[in-house]
C-alpha cells in the first residue's frame, strides 16, 4: 500500500453513516423507460429494496423533464409510478414511494410555469436543474416567477456545475434569494471529479446544504453508495441539523 492509499485510507470513518437519519430520498430515477433511470419497473424495486436496505423510509422519484429530449407530463409521471407503488406493495417492501420531477430549465419551462400545475413534493418545494455548459441568461427571473407562484425552488447537485467553481459566491448568491441548494450523495465520493467533491465539502463547511439526494439512475450509484457512506462529509452534513428530508 503506498502513502496516498493509506492517507486516504484513514480519511475514511470506521463506522458508516446511517441514512435511516436522512429518511426521505428525494432525488432519483426510479420510474421505468421515461427517462435516463430505471428500464424496467423489475429494475426499480431492485433499486428501491436496496434504498430500504440503507434505511430510507420513503423515496420522492424524480424523472427528468425536459422538452426536447425527456418529454414527460404529471400524467405520464404519475402513471408510472401507479406502476411502481403496485410491484412495491406486490413485493410488500415497507417503504412509501412518491413522485415529482427534475425539471430542465430550457426554452419551454417559463410556458410550463405559466401553463401547467408542476410536480412538488413537500411544502411545495420544486426541483430543477440547468445546463452543464452554461446558466441560462434568465435563471435568477425564472427563479424569482417560480416563488412569485408560490413554488420553493430546490437547485439539483449545484456542485456538478464546473463553471461555478472558481465562483463561489455564485453559491452564495442562490441562499441569499431564497433558493434550496440539493446535494447528490456520490458527489462526496469524488465519483464526478474531485473538483466536485472539493465543492461539496466547502458546501457543507458553509452549511449552505438543505437537501441530500441519491440521483439514483441505476444499481451502480447504489453499489458505489456503499463506499460514500464512509466519507466524513457525509457525517457532517447529516450532523449540521441543516437537512430537510426528514421533513417530507
Amino acid at each position: 500500500m503506498g502513502l496516498f492509499d493509506r492517507f486516504k485510507k484513514n480519511k475514511r470513518l470506521e463506522t458508516p453513516v446511517d441514512l435511516s437519519y436522512v429518511g426521505c430520498d428525494m432525488h432519483s430515477h426510479f420510474i421505468p423507460a421515461i427517462d435516463d433511470g430505471s428500464k424496467t419497473v423489475e429494475e426499480s424495486v431492485e433499486m428501491i429494496t436496496e434504498m430500504h436496505n440503507f434505511g430510507y423510509r420513503k423515496v420522492i422519484t424524480t424523472p427528468h423533464t425536459m422538452s426536447d429530449y425527456y418529454k414527460n407530463s404529471s400524467a405520464t409521471i404519475l402513471a408510472g409510478l401507479e406502476d411502481v407503488k403496485a410491484k412495491v406493495t406486490e413485493n410488500k417492501m415497507p417503504i412509501i414511494v412518491e413522485a415529482a420531477s427534475e425539471y430542465y430549465l430550457d426554452f419551454d419551462f417559463e410556458r410550463k410555469l405559466d401553463e401547467e400545475k408542476l410536480l412538488t413534493f413537500g411544502d411545495k418545494y420544486l426541483l430543477f436543474e440547468i445546463s452543464y455548459m452554461n446558466p441560462p441568461d434568465n435563471l435568477f427571473h425564472i427563479i424569482f416567477k417560480m416563488q412569485m407562484l408560490g413554488y420553493k425552488p430546490i437547485l439539483a447537485h449545484p456542485e456538478r456545475y464546473n463553471f461555478w467553481h472558481t465562483e463561489f459566491q455564485r453559491y452564495e448568491d442562490f441562499i441569499d434569494k431564497g433558493v434550496y441548494l440539493q446535494m447528490n450523495i456520490n458527489s462526496l465520493s469524488g465519483y464526478y471529479s474531485l473538483a466536485t467533491k472539493k465543492v461539496a465539502e466547502q458546501l457543507i463547511d458553509k452549511r449552505m446544504i438543505s437537501f441530500l439526494g441519491t440521483d439514483c439512475h441505476h444499481i451502480g450509484h447504489l453499489k458505489l453508495m456503499k463506499e460514500t457512506i464512509y466519507e466524513p462529509y457525509l457525517k457532517k452534513l447529516i450532523e449540521s441539523g441543516k437537512l430537510l428530508n426528514d421533513t417530507l
